[in-house]
Formats: structure tokens, sequence, C-alpha cells
């Protein structure tokens, strides 16, 4: 209050002053909780990125590794996974790498016969031989589907058509020890632009397979190459991911035509 020619009058700058100040420190903190709350979100994104990103590496290494004990912890999340659901031995058993496991669509796909879906990661041939009797004997499956080897064949360190061959004879008798009649049969190691470089040694690696299994009326080998490729003989990029190894959409198109209508024809629809 000021007194101005005897009269009192009330000066309103101070409240304005404060108000302003006011406003200012109000928004000072909801700047404050903005940031904070960026803050907050910026560590939830890193950590759910770095979690992928860390499986990412950690599945590279798996599948560098020689040893078949770096992937207990997914061969015991698959038969726990398989163990929670009836089964009652009709089933077609798939075992192998990451095409197995990345196939969304195969209990869809391989209609009316009924699926047991068993694959991980970078699995290489002596990993199924190894994990055999847990991933394939202890279901008593009516037929087992195998793909595998492509994890063998990497342009940096590629294993010869033999010792591949060997690895799979090796999963062979882990099988067979249990179930002497069931039958087997192995999906062809397939063309990838990732691998274009070793497909000679994959199809040497084909070739001895395929031979091998015509010994054996109950060892079926299926290639699935020919509609992966392209017109001019190179994988089909429209077959294939971003990455140019794992198959596409499409690619599992062409997977689900042949390898399905050779199981029927091999061992029937089920009664």
């Amino acid at each position: 209050m000021i007194i101005a020619g005897g009269k009192w009058r009330f000066n309103a700058h101070p409240l304005v002053i404060c108000h302003s100040l006011a406003r200012r420190r109000v928004a000072r903190m909801q700047i404050k909780k903005v940031l904070k709350g960026l803050a907050l979100l910026v560590v939830v994104l890193l950590l759910a990125l770095s979690w992928p990103a860390w499986q990412f590496y950690e599945g590279i290494q798996k599948a560098r590794s020689e040893d078949p004990l770096v992937w207990e912890d997914d061969i015991a999340a698959l038969e726990s996974s398989t163990r929670a659901r009836a089964l009652d031995g009709r089933e077609v058993l798939f075992v192998g790498s990451s095409s197995i496991l990345l196939w969304d669509s195969l209990a869809e796909d391989m209609a009316p016969l009924a699926v047991i879906q068993h694959g991980f990661g970078g699995a290489k041939l002596n990993d199924l031989a190894h994990y055999a009797r847990r991933l394939v004997n202890a279901w008593q499956a009516r037929a087992v589907v195998v793909f595998a080897g492509t994890n063998d064949i990497d342009p940096s360190a590629a294993k010869s058509p033999e010792q591949l061959l060997a690895s799979y004879q090796a999963f062979v008798a882990a099988v067979r020890a249990d179930q002497p009649e069931v039958p087997i049969f192995y999906i062809g190691i397939t063309p990838s632009l990732m691998r274009w470089a070793v497909w000679p040694i994959a199809q040497s690696t084909n070739a001895l397979i395929e031979q091998w299994s015509a010994s054996d009326p109950n060892l079926h080998f299926i290639d699935t190459s020919p509609g992966l490729l392209g017109s001019n003989g190179e994988p089909d990029p429209e077959n294939y991911r971003f990455d140019g190894l794992h198959l596409s959409e499409q690619g599992y198109g062409v997977w689900r035509a042949m390898i399905r209508q050779r199981l029927l024809d091999e061992i029937g629809a089920p009664q």
C-alpha cells in the first residue's frame, strides 16, 4: 500500500512479481519432472535394447563353440516346453538349428500331421548327436525330420563333407539305439546368400548324406534347394530374410510344400 494525494492506493506490482516467480518455479519443477521421466524412459529403452543384443551376442558365441554343453539351458527349456503338452506318440518330431526354431507356422504347415518342434539356435550336427536321446528318443515320435549342417559350413571355418557325414551317422546311430525302425528325414543343407561361397561344400555334403541314406529304407533325404534358387541358379533373395541366411515367409512356403508332401507320401496321414 502507498499514499498518493492523501489517499491509500494498492500497489499490485509486488504481487505480479511474486506470481511470475511462482509460475517460473512451477515451470522449472515441471521441466525437472519431464527430464526425469525422459531419463527413466531412456534407461528402460537401453535395457530393452541391450537384452536382445546380449541374447544375439550370446547366441553367436554358442554357435561358434564346438562344445555341445553350451546348449544345455536351451535343451532343458525345450524339454520342459514339450512335456507340458499332451503327446500320443503320433507326432513328427522336427529337430535342428534356427531354421526349425524360427518356423512359426510349422504346426499349421504340416497339418494334418501333428508335430514336435525342437529347434535351437546355431545347432550343429554334433550337437544333435549329443542331445539325440533327450530331444528325440524321449518322445518316441512317429518320424523324425532333421535340419542341421549349415552352421558347420561357415566361410570362416568349414568342416569337410566327410566330417559332416560322420556326424549325421552318429546322430542316426544315437536315435536308432532306442528306435531302430523310426523313419528319419534329412533336409539337405540349403543354399543361402550369406554362405553362397561355401555352397559347393554343402552340395558335396548333401550328396554324401543322400547316397548313404539310400542304403536304408527308413532314411530319407529331402532336397529343397531347387525351390530356393532363382532362375539364375543363385539363391532367390525373396526366399530369405534381411540377413540373407534364414528363410522368409516365402522360403518357408517352399519348405512347406516339399516337406509336407514328402512326409505324407512316405508315412501317410494320421489315422
